[in-house]
């Protein structure tokens, strides 16, 4: 972006104050999809060997979380103990579906700069695991005993809970240069149960994802699922015999949520919205009224725009950067809203970090040219950090989106 001055604050704080062995409650997937992510892009983008060295301190101490007797991670670890847990709130002790499901780009990157295949080997296992195991009309529940290796109940989402482990296996696939096809199977598997059991029509005739409860459907979408209109789309080349049904599918995930945008007050989308007793596209309760910068409306977007060039995404894209600037532009940045169907907005007073690293991030990508970080050679990360497409010579290769001129090195 040209920020050079920022970027080498940023560095020196990194080198000088990135204490990567606090004491204390960090989340495991959190540490990987921000820091081991963000550090991995780092690197991949200025070639600067301090990222390289801090991201493979980091990885090491990852590692405990996976001392369990299936291989699944806890959800928690101490960095500076190595010990680690499930999350209080996790049914039965359980791990998260989103959570050890969303390791998979950044360790094979660990395994690929270390030399060291256990990272590799660590995502491997989880998903030997997840593929034999028996799964209810070939869903993937949310929650899992990283002792038994069983589900612990029948909650399945593409929101919150779910959501970015589906997109890593699309996203496993083509960073590994469509080689790993067991990535791709499992990948259209799941797509092919999510649209028989959870895909659904309103009566508006909008295209949405419900939740699954047992048998039980929850008519129900969050903000985060909204990520899965761009999911959908960047699979629908590997598919050719569907390719156009998955664009179509596609668009119209993208069409709803863009609508939970345009219903209300503020232009900006409630944190889950629902499709029953009449509603569409609403959020009927007051506790889903919120906006906290969420990017994955904008992320679907982007891959929209990308993948078809039809200019209402970028339209779309431009009508949430006028909202952002009404109603979340404060004196220190931008602030989440309480409630995106008030007329007078009231402020949370909080500047998420993935408002940084996603929400303007793929903004900006949506009015970039298509060779910055062009999809045929990067994977963004869940958190938006572009990882390189791992070549099957090696990453260093001259074909290597490395060597293009993007580097902030050149």
């Amino acid at each position: 972006m040209g920020l050079t001055e920022d970027y080498q604050e940023a560095k020196e704080w990194v080198n000088s104050n990135l204490d990567l062995s606090s004491n204390g409650e960090a989340s495991l997937f959190e540490v990987n999809i921000r820091y081991v992510g963000g550090l991995l892009s780092a690197f991949y983008l200025t070639g600067d060997e301090m990222f390289k060295q801090k991201v493979l301190d980091l990885g090491e101490k990852l590692l405990p979380a996976f001392n369990t007797p299936t291989g699944i991670p806890r959800g928690v670890i101490n960095l500076g103990s190595g010990t680690s847990w499930s999350w209080g709130w996790a049914s039965a002790g359980s791990s998260i579906l989103a959570e050890f499901g969303t390791l998979h780009l950044e360790f094979i990157h660990l395994s690929e700069l270390s030399g060291n295949p256990i990272y590799t080997e660590k995502v491997m296992n989880i998903r030997k695991l997840l593929d034999k195991i028996e799964k209810p009309h070939g869903l993937y529940p949310n929650f899992l005993s990283p002792v038994s290796g069983n589900w612990v109940q029948h909650h399945v989402s593409l929101g919150g809970l779910g959501d970015s482990f589906y997109e890593y296996l699309i996203k496993s696939f083509l960073m590994s240069d469509k080689t790993d096809q067991e990535a791709k199977r499992m990948y259209y598997s799941a797509l092919e149960a999510i649209e028989t059991n959870l895909v659904q029509k309103s009566p508006g005739g909008l295209t949405y994802v419900a939740e699954w409860r047992g048998g039980v459907l929850d008519h129900k979408m969050g903000h985060l699922a909204c990520f899965s209109g761009g999911m959908v789309g960047i699979g629908a080349d590997d598919a050719p015999e569907k390719r156009q049904h998955y664009l179509d599918l596609a668009a119209e995930i993208t069409h709803t949520c863009h609508e939970s945008y345009s219903r209300s007050a503020t232009k900006l989308g409630p944190e889950a919205f629902r499709f029953d007793g009449g509603t569409e596209a609403t959020a009927t309760r007051l506790s889903d009224r919120y906006y906290i910068l969420r990017p994955e409306v904008i992320e679907s977007y982007m891959y929209m725009w990308r993948l078809t060039h039809d200019p209402k995404y970028r339209e779309w894209g431009w009508e949430a950067v006028e909202a952002l600037e009404k109603h979340c532009r404060v004196d220190g940045g931008y602030s989440g809203i309480r409630d995106v169907y008030a007329s007078t907005v009231s402020h949370d007073n909080m500047q998420q970090s993935f408002f940084l690293s996603e929400t303007l991030k793929y903004l900006y990508l949506l009015f970039s040219d298509d060779d910055l970080l062009p999809l045929d050679d990067w994977v963004f990360n869940t958190e938006a950090h572009p990882l390189p497409v791992v070549r099957k010579n090696c990453l260093q290769d001259t074909d290597s989106p490395l060597d293009t001129e993007q580097t902030l090195s050149e």
